[in-house]
């Protein structure tokens, strides 16, 4: 979509990012909720006529890059430009994610900046070579303290997020003097409390700081799939290292300070809790060291669980997005996890909630009445919206209800990224004008052929159009598709012009819907559910 004329050239950019997601496979569930989310808070703030800037992109150096791709017999970089292209970009395009930039940290536009980025640090004296002994976890591409393990039967210690042995390395490495940083971290926490969220985040990342830290290992050297060390190309940059600063080179660090200064540093940086420590510490260290801005806010989502356990390739329980977006759409696809799961913390999924919830929620309360409401002023009116002119209490408390309705999401999800909160905020109103039609009655209404009668049909029917109306803006950065099939069937893509431009914050404002704007009865928003896939 192009810019709305309302967005505040010269701004900074409300920027958000998901993490850069490692190749090693296709996506799952997991990496697809954390995108929805940033995908639809980034909409949000575009519908504010806000500039916007949202980055997601792939992590693609590491041993555990290089470990797949050997078992799969082809280089790292073909495997990598397999997966990103016929996986990874055309899962974001499915899903109907707006992203406006996509960063592969293989880009050259992003290894020159890491390899000048790590200089600087060695020209500062942050960085010194050392050596290191202890436990690695290839797949979270960590070494990890000894306390982080947890111990199988037979005696073998085990990374607690992959439950898989971990492995004893010892190599000639560089360090960066993240030590020295600890009371820097604490100080800053201290001042911005909501740096990091959720609030239990937080508490558990200032624990782990005021532990002391130890100096961080910045290089590899017993393998070469990675961006060499300037100074050293026996050594490659730690993947880790490599793959925070995709943030910056991304919007132009190094390359393109007029874009640099306008987008960075990130608003959200959008994670998932198993990457918390790098996000909310050794990140914000770097970027003191180098003098740079820290980011807004650090938002860990909790795990989606199956069957008790972390949606992930390794323990069997992924599931591909288009398994679901198959059965129930896209849009109730983007819906649902935001809807039944509280942004922060682990959320279970299952097939029979997802199936409830879609019949219950979506078609029989959302989409019957917008099916409802254009079959009425098709068969009382023409198609052709009426005015309303005996507006009572009954009118008052939808307008209201509208009004609230807007406020609170536009504060849950615009500010507090409690996307649950503000679905349920707009979902409430919902009802309330499936009450307001039930109590009213206007099939009855239209039974009675004075001109009070009409007047009061005419009333009835516009209300409900009008608080459709303010719902299609509201969830259209939730369901683009079905908001944008609302809004043509309502006429206000004719009367009021494109969706996307109406500012969110101003969907409240009653009357907006013109009397005479033609109402169509379209597709069904929200089709009966089929038999479950064998």
């Amino acid at each position: 979509m192009a810019a709305t004329g309302s967005e505040k050239q010269g701004a900074k950019a409300y920027y958000v990012s998901t993490p850069i997601y490692y190749v090693n496979d296709a996506p799952h569930l997991g990496h697809a909720y954390t995108t929805v989310a940033g995908d639809v808070l980034t909409r949000w703030h575009r519908q504010r006529g806000e500039k916007v800037w949202y980055l997601t992109g792939t992590d693609e150096h590491g041993q555990k890059i290089m470990r797949t791709a050997e078992a799969n017999d082809v280089t790292p970089q073909a495997w990598c430009d397999k997966l990103v292209e016929e996986a990874w970009k055309p899962l974001w395009e499915h899903l109907n994610i707006r992203n406006d930039d996509f960063i592969r940290t293989t880009e050259k536009r992003h290894t020159d900046r890491v390899q000048e980025f790590v200089q600087d640090l060695y020209a500062k004296d942050q960085i010194y070579k050392g050596g290191y002994e202890g436990p690695y976890c290839v797949g979270c591409e960590e070494y990890k303290l000894p306390g982080d393990l947890i111990e199988a039967e037979d005696g073998t210690k085990l990374c607690p997020i992959h439950k898989k042995p971990v492995e004893i390395l010892k190599e000639e490495n560089y360090f960066f003097k993240l030590s020295e940083y600890g009371p820097k971290l604490l100080e800053f926490y201290e001042a911005n409390p909501g740096f990091i969220q959720p609030e239990s985040a937080r508490n558990e990342i200032v624990n782990f700081v005021k532990q002391g830290l130890q100096d961080l290992s910045i290089s590899r050297s017993t393998f070469d799939w990675g961006v060499p060390v300037p100074w050293d190309p026996k050594h490659v940059i730690y993947v880790w290292i490599d793959a925070l600063l995709n943030y910056a080179t991304a919007v132009g660090y190094g390359a393109n300070q007029e874009k640099f200064d306008s987008t960075f540093p990130a608003d959200v940086h959008l994670i998932g809790k198993d990457i918390l420590r790098f996000h909310s510490v050794i990140w914000p260290a770097m970027l003191m060291a180098q003098g740079l801005p820290l980011p807004g806010k650090v938002v860990a989502n909790g795990w989606l669980m199956v069957g008790g356990e972390k949606m992930s390739k390794s323990n069997l329980t992924g599931i591909k997005p288009q398994d679901l977006t198959s059965h129930f759409g896209v849009d109730a696809y983007r819906w649902y996890f935001l809807r039944a799961i509280a942004y922060g913390s682990d959320g279970s999924f299952s097939w029979e909630d997802f199936s409830a919830r879609y019949t219950s929620e979506l078609a029989n309360d959302y989409g019957n009445l917008a099916s409802r409401l254009a079959a009425m002023v098709g068969k009382y009116f023409g198609g052709a919206l009426p005015e309303a002119t005996a507006a009572g209490e009954a009118e008052q408390a939808v307008r209201e209800g509208l009004a609230r309705a807007v406020a609170t999401a536009d504060e849950k999800i615009g500010e507090e990224l409690d996307f649950q909160g503000g679905i349920l905020a707009i979902f409430d109103f919902v009802k309330q004008v499936n009450g307001y039609i039930t109590e009213q009655e206007p099939w009855k209404v239209a039974k009675d052929d004075s001109s009070e009668g009409q007047a009061r049909l005419a009333t009835i029917l516009y209300t409900a159009a009008e608080a459709l109306r303010g719902v299609a803006v509201l969830l259209n950065a939730v369901m683009p598709e079905t908001s944008q099939k609302l809004w043509e069937s309502l006429g206000a893509e004719a009367s009021l012009g494109a969706l996307a431009d109406q500012p969110v914050q101003d969907a409240g404002t009653w009357g907006r819907l013109p009397a005479g704007a033609t109402v169509t009865k379209g597709a069904v928003l929200f089709p009966r559910l089929e038999e479950k896939p064998a």
